[in-house]
C-alpha cells in the first residue's frame, strides 16, 4: 500500500500490509535531513509490520524520468541513455549503485527496471525508461541492471508485462490497447528471456487481442500466459485509470483469479481501504494461494539493519551517484 506523510505516525496502524511503497511525497526533499528521516520511517515500519516475515518496502527507482531520489542526488540517466552510452556494463553498474543506496535507507524492493520496448511515443509514459526497440537488447540491458541491483540484496521487478511498447495511452489515465497479436508477442520476448519462478513481474493494465479484460485482470495473461513467463506476479497500481472500469470487488477477485500474489494500491487511503475491504469479504480459499506465495517471498527478503542512517556511507554513495551522472552514464 501507498500512504501519505513522511513519518511513521502518519501511517494507519489498523492495517496489516505485507508491503508498503513510497513515492516522492513520502520523502523530505531536503538532502541534508531527508535520507535520515526516510531511514527512521522505514525502521519504524519494519518494526511495526514485519512480524514473523519481513515487510516488503518498495519504491520506483529507475533513474532518468522516474527517480524518487532526485531531490537528494540530482538528475540521473535513463536506462536508454545508459544502454546507448555504456551497454550492459553501465546498466549493471547503475543497478548496483541504486541497490547500494536503497539498502542504506532500508528498502528491499525496487520496482525497476522497465522491460518494455522503446517506441519513441511520449503519450504512453514510457519513453527513455525503455532501453531499446530490440527485444534482445532490452533483455541484455534489463538483465544486467537486475544483476547489479540484486547483488546488493534489493529485489528488482520486470515491468510492465506483457509490454507497453507501441501503445499511445498512459495506463495511469486510461486503458492502452494493442490490436496486433504479433506486436504483443514481440513485446513479451524480454520477459520470456528474463523470467523465473522467483522473479517479481508487474503486469500492465493493457487491452490485447487475448481477452476483453486488461492483461492485469486476466488469468490467461498472468498465471496461464501463452508465452510461458513465470514469476511472482502483481498488478500495476489498482487505482490507475487502466482498470477503473471495474469496481473494487471485481478488481480484487479478478487479480486473485489471475494468479497475482500481491494487490498494489498506491495513491489514496480510500483506495487502500476499499481494496482491503473487498479482500476481507472473500473466503479463505480465494486468498490462500496468494498468501502462501506472498509469505514465502517475504521470508526471503532482506531485513535492513536497525538504527540511524550511516550518514558517512550515504554521503559517499551520493557523491558517487553525482559523479557517475556527470560522466554521462
Amino acid at each position: 500500500m501507498g500512504f501519505d506523510g513522511q513519518d511513521a505516525p502518519g501511517v494507519p496502524e489498523d492495517l496489516a500490509p505485507g508491503g508498503v511503497i513510497l513515492f516522492a511525497r513520502n520523502l523530505d526533499p531536503d538532502p541534508s535531513k531527508g535520507p535520515a528521516r526516510c531511514k527512521a520511517l522505514l525502521d519504524a515500519l519494519h518494526g511495526r509490520f514485519s512480524g514473523e516475515r519481513t515487510l516488503a518496502v518498495a519504491l520506483d527507482q529507475e533513474g532518468g524520468a522516474v527517480s524518487r531520489l532526485r531531490a537528494w542526488v540530482g538528475d540521473t540517466p535513463s536506462l536508454r541513455r545508459i544502454w546507448n552510452g555504456q551497454g550492459a556494463t553501465g546498466c549493471e553498474a547503475w543497478g548496483r549503485l541504486w541497490g547500494e543506496g536503497l539498502g542504506l535507507l532500508g528498502f528491499n524492493v525496487d520496482f525497476a527496471p522497465v522491460t518494455d520496448l522503446w517506441d519513441g511515443n511520449k503519450e504512453a509514459g514510457i519513453g527513455d525508461r525503455a532501453a531499446s526497440a530490440d527485444p534482445r537488447e532490452v533483455a541484455a540491458a534489463v538483465g544486467a541492471f537486475l544483476h547489479g541491483l540484486e547483488s546488493t540484496g534489493v529485489r528488482g521487478c520486470l515491468k510492465h508485462f506483457p509490454g507497453l511498447g507501441g501503445t499511445t495511452v498512459d495506463s495511469h489515465l486510461g486503458l492502452p490497447e494493442l490490436t496486433d497479436r504479433a506486436a504483443v508477442d514481440r513485446n513479451a520476448r524480454p520477459f520470456v528471456a528474463l523470467s523465473n519462478e522467483d522473479r517479481l513481474v508487474m503486469v500492465a493494465h493493457l487491452k490485447t487481442p487475448l481477452s476483453d479484460l486488461p492483461s492485469s485482470l486476466d488469468r490467461g495473461q498472468v498465471a496461464e500466459n501463452p508465452w510461458g513467463v513465470r514469476g511472482r506476479f502483481l498488478p500495476d497500481d489498482l487505482e490507475m485509470g487502466g482498470c477503473a472500469a471495474w469496481d473494487w470487488d471485481a478488481r480484487v477477485v479478478k487479480c486473485l483469479e489471475a494468479g497475482h500474489e500481491w494487490l498494489l494500491v498506491c495513491q489514496s487511503g480510500a483506495g487502500v481501504r476499499a481494496c482491503a475491504e473487498a479482500a476481507a469479504k472473500l473466503p479463505e480459499s480465494s486468498v490462500h494461494a496468494a498468501l502462501t506465495k506472498n509469505r514465502a517471498m517475504r521470508a526471503n527478503l532482506r531485513l535492513p539493519e536497525k538504527g540511524p542512517l550511516d550518514q558517512r556511507a550515504w554521503d559517499a554513495w551520493a557523491e558517487r551517484v553525482k559523479a557517475a551522472s556527470t560522466k554521462g552514464l
